[in-house]
């Protein structure tokens, strides 16, 4: 266990399994129930929404409150719910049928959410695409999922609009923030501007049948390499995640020996400042399905920028932030550099990559007001599969954190059996939250679902009481000679230099052993430390074969996919060659 100077004496007050029984004990609001899922028996929250339509009625219920803030804008719940609605009616008027596909390709804007809810509610399936896609990329989407509406931005259409003619499925394309086109229909002539959705008519959705195994949510996956699969959510593997966060706190009071608090409607409402993009699930899930659960008010940022981030968090008084790792990092380094406490700010969660164990410690340095949070999820699980925050992350700083009651867990060796706890092999997950397959693609479903279970392609180990570890990627782990490297193990080691704020290791090729480890690491501002002094600090935590044999220090924040991973396949070029230069970057890296 941590030697965290945070961890109160007597903790934990309550056994893990103790806490997690009396949560999802019969009659509890986190109950759990068994209920077959494609035939195969599987755990579920009896109180979660039961679908998507059902968490837009909850949605509903918060009222005149603010739910979107972008720039000088302000939507309320009542003109989300009102707009969404409009949409969807517009939409059935149209042909539109239930499971047809409905297209969104826009940045975080506070049309997102209502072209969203407004396929959700026609009974189509909502098809998020890549914000950050290519013209080529976006018609590929809108090819392989066969929509046939797309609502896009200006920026997206601009992209999109040399290749409408590739699309032969797309009937209807509508579009906002942008001067007319001929070719597209303004949202706006469905729904009116943000500033008017208050105002429109308190109209039912449409009356279309959905039940909680139906499909709701086409997401495309953010691997580094190849095309990208789509794979098809259902309306509860969607509304699964709403119960993820709440879980997570109410055990970390039982946890302190505390009672979790009861929702109080009068308490002020929570504020999360909204970095990841909605098109991928972290975001629509886990911070949007939050905010319409619980009634939150979202801040979205029009790019990312950590001092704007800075003064957003202070002007609305947000309660949260969050991200992938390499956003609590900079929010950190900035409050610091900056003196800025951020007294409004009580938690910060991030996941969709790895956290080194150092970033917690790092956070309680800077904010020791925050409450650190971390999980585990994919594209596949509908965003959190795993999570913890508080005592138990501090305790387990290199951990994803235990699955949630209705997640089940296996590591695997190559064979596929079972290994005890502590052992590392192949991470396989079940749960409702997992997807039914990728769409229009058996062999690649074939390959990784069966029977409920879902192989991840990530190494990983878990200790007794279930807290998860993910090791490496599969396909990332290096061989140096026979002898495994975790790639994830090397690049912790390099976190823990104080002036390391990112950094990937890749191998390097080598005559007789195969490859080497090496690594591009990003340095804090104004810092000097140079390679070979980064190379000795690691000699000092490593095993002398998993040490990098080069180090290389990157001018700039490492590319990333909008999910956070790095984009090893565009760095690999970088070790091309062995050289006995320590940190000597090709003119590309700088």
């Amino acid at each position: 266990m941590s030697a965290d100077s945070r961890i109160p004496a007597g903790w934990p007050a309550l056994p893990f399994r103790d806490a997690e029984a009396r949560l999802t004990a019969p009659g509890s609001h986190f109950e759990i129930a068994t209920t077959p899922i494609r035939g195969v028996p599987t755990r579920i929250w009896v109180k979660a929404p039961p679908t998507l339509r059902d968490l837009f009625r909850i949605a509903q219920g918060h009222g005149d409150r603010t739910f979107v803030v972008y720039r000088d804008e302000r939507v309320t719940f009542t003109g989300f719910s009102r707009a969404a609605t409009a949409l969807a009616r517009a939409l059935t008027a149209a042909g539109i049928e239930k499971g047809d596909r409905v297209a969104i390709a826009m940045r975080n804007l506070p049309e997102w959410p209502v072209s969203y809810f407004g396929a959700l509610l026609a009974g189509a399936i909502a098809t998020p695409l890549n914000a950050w896609w290519t013209g080529p990329e976006l018609a590929y989407g809108l090819r392989h999922s066969g929509a046939r509406v797309l609502i896009a931005d200006g920026e997206r259409f601009t992209r999109i609009a040399p290749h409408l003619g590739e699309c032969p499925a797309l009937q209807r394309v509508l579009t906002t923030r942008m001067e007319p086109d001929p070719r597209a229909t303004p949202l706006s002539d469905l729904v009116g501007p943000p500033a008017d959705w208050a105002g429109l008519p308190d109209a039912p959705p449409p009356d279309i049948a959905l039940g909680p195994e139906d499909d709701a949510t086409l997401f495309y996956t953010s691997g580094t390499t190849g095309q990208p699969k789509g794979a098809v959510g259902t309306h509860r593997a969607a509304a699964t995640t709403v119960m993820a966060y709440p879980y997570s706190a109410a055990r970390t009071y039982l946890r302190r020996g505390e009672s979790p608090p009861k929702p109080d409607p009068s308490a002020p409402q929570r504020v999360a400042l909204l970095v990841i993009p909605l098109f991928h699930v972290t975001g629509c899930h886990a911070s949007l399905g939050a905010a319409l659960y619980g009634g939150h008010r979202l801040v979205m940022m029009h790019r990312w920028d950590a001092s704007a981030a800075l003064d957003l968090i202070e002007a609305e008084g947000c309660t949260s932030a969050g991200g992938v790792p390499t956003i609590a990092w900079q929010l950190a380094t900035a409050a610091r550099e900056a003196g800025r406490p951020l007294p409004s700010l009580d938690a910060i969660t991030y996941g969709g990559a790895p956290a080194a164990g150092d970033l917690v410690r790092t956070l309680g340095a800077v904010l020791p007001r925050v409450v650190p949070g971390t999980g585990w999820g994919m594209t596949e699980t509908s965003a959190t599969f795993t999570h913890h925050q508080g005592e138990d992350y501090l305790a387990h700083p290199d951990s994803c954190g235990p699955p949630l009651p209705v997640c089940e867990v296996r590591i695997v060796d190559p064979l596929g059996e079972a290994l005890p706890p502590g052992a590392v092999g192949e991470l396989c997950v079940k749960g409702p939250n997992v997807v039914r397959g990728y769409w229009n693609d058996p062999d690649a479903t074939a390959d990784v679902f069966s029977e409920g279970w879902l192989r991840t392609g990530d190494l990983a180990r878990a200790d007794a009481e279930g807290f998860l570890t993910i090791v490496d990627r599969i396909k990332d782990m290096l061989i140096r000679g026979g002898e495994n490297i975790y790639c994830c193990e090397v690049e912790n080691a390099l976190y823990a230099h104080p002036d390391v704020i990112d950094a990937v290791v890749l191998p390097v090729p080598h005559p007789t052993l195969g490859e080497e480890p090496g690594a591009i690491v990003v340095l804090a501002e104004g810092a000097a430390t140079s390679p070979e002094a980064i190379r000795a600090f690691a000699a000092e935590r490593l095993a002398a074969f998993k040490v990098p044999v080069r180090i290389v220090v990157w001018d700039g924040l490492l590319p990333r996919n909008p999910a956070g991973k790095v984009l090893r396949a565009s760095l690999r070029s970088i070790f091309a060659e062995p050289s006995d230069q320590y940190g000597s970057p090709p003119s590309s890296g700088r």
